[in-house]
């Protein structure tokens, strides 16, 4: 195993006994089992929606597989995860999706907005889109591929207090800048979006991943709330499609407006420190400050 220390959940490559390699996140993680459950349920209704994304397998883990590690706060989230955790198919040679490095079709941008948007995913976003580019090597041609919906169905962090019809803000979506065509992709997708497909996914979620959550007197009715409000969403789907999005140079122009604000905000001291996102660059002759 070989943990990936990038990210809260800190997630890892790990071979299994069926010879693939996943990248595993543990239920023992900082975002518990809820984030596993929504990677399911969200990554199963993307494949199902024509979208790429990775196959998912249910990991059986042994913490003694890395009884090597030397860091002592991944032992221990490798010791609370004995048993049942998530698999992901590794992607090999997958690359970070950026605006330049693919060129995604209106329909495609569309349809991933249109499912972030059902399943409330406020996590795909021009600064960090949890997006990937596979293959990356040029022997075929490079496809766009969803990964990480740890943080989408936010309903389910508080049951019942959040509307079926409620809109989010999807202006800043990691693909806004591709023009996506919405209303296309809620014409194609929301049909599809039946409540046998809903309890088919539901039903893929391991029963102790949805044992005693509050309100709830069994596994089985916390299956069915997710296939009642995501169902209910899909019909609403008029109330909460995502239509205006900046354009590129808008979003370009946002954040240089952002860099100078904060800027000038800062002390002149602080002017000459980088900005490790980029903007501005790091002054490069510091020899007036050593001498």
């Amino acid at each position: 195993m070989n943990p990936l220390r990038t990210g809260g959940s800190v997630p890892g490559v790990v071979e299994t006994d069926d010879l693939g390699t996943y990248v595993v996140k543990f239920t023992g993680s900082a975002q518990g089992r809820k984030a596993l459950v929504a990677e399911i349920i969200v990554g199963e209704l993307a494949r199902r929606l024509g979208l790429r994304f990775p196959e998912l397998v249910l990991v059986h883990f042994d913490p003694a597989v890395a009884a090597d590690e030397p860091h002592q706060e991944v032992q221990d989230l490798l010791h609370a995860s004995a048993g049942l955790n998530l698999g992901m198919d590794l992607l090999p040679g997958a690359v970070d999706f950026t605006p330049e490095a693919l060129d995604v079709d209106p329909l495609e941008a569309g349809k991933v907005v249109w499912l972030d948007a059902l399943t409330a995913n406020v996590d795909r976003t021009v600064h960090s889109s949890n997006l990937m580019i596979w293959p990356a090597s040029g022997f075929r041609p490079p496809r766009l591929w969803l990964i990480d919906h740890g943080a989408a169905l936010v309903f389910h962090h508080r049951w019942g207090a959040t509307a079926p019809d409620k809109a989010y803000d999807f202006r800043y979506h990691a693909l806004g800048g591709y023009g996506p065509d919405t209303r296309a992709a809620d014409a194609e997708l929301a049909p599809l979006v039946t409540e046998e497909m809903l309890r088919e996914v539901a039903g893929l979620v391991p029963e102790a991943w949805l044992a005693d959550e509050p309100g709830f007197s069994s596994a089985g009715e916390v299956r069915e709330a997710y296939v009642d409000f995501l169902l209910a969403r899909a019909r609403a789907s008029a109330a909460w499609l995502p239509v205006d999005f900046p354009s590129r140079g808008e979003l370009a122009a946002a954040d240089a407006r952002r860099a100078a604000a904060t800027e000038k905000g800062r002390p002149a001291w602080l002017k000459r420190v980088p900005d490790l996102h980029g903007k501005p660059a790091a002054e490069q002759d510091w020899t007036r400050h050593i001498g």
